[in-house]
């Protein structure tokens, strides 16, 4: 099964360690550099998939200044899954690589 790229971050950012979610909102826009910026509502979306689909469990709750802070943990086929997407991931950008040598591309835009 493929991921999307939010879930995809989603499990990259679990993979280091429980979070909560907005600090799970943070990692996400600084491992895509900024592009992906996630709503709270899909965040909570894609949790509760992995929850349901036994690839994130919750870890812990703590209140932070009268706030219930609800931490993720990755399990071990949530990394089994993260695993095999990013293989996937590495195998299409290989062969997309291969497929441009020798074409002089610009990746800022100027061919």
């Amino acid at each position: 099964m493929a991921l999307t790229e939010q879930a995809f971050l989603v499990l990259t950012a679990l993979a280091g360690g429980p979070q909560h979610g907005y600090g799970l909102i943070g990692e996400v826009e600084e491992l895509s550099g900024g592009a992906v910026r996630l709503r709270v509502g899909t965040l909570y979306g894609v949790l509760d998939r992995f929850v349901g689909d036994g690839l994130v469990e919750p870890d812990r709750e703590e209140v932070v200044n009268g706030r219930l802070r609800r931490y993720y943990r990755i399990t071990d086929d949530g990394r089994r899954a993260l695993a095999t997407d990013a293989a996937r991931q590495e195998a299409a950008a290989r062969l997309a690589t291969e497929r441009l040598r020798g074409w002089r591309i610009d990746p800022e835009g100027a061919a």
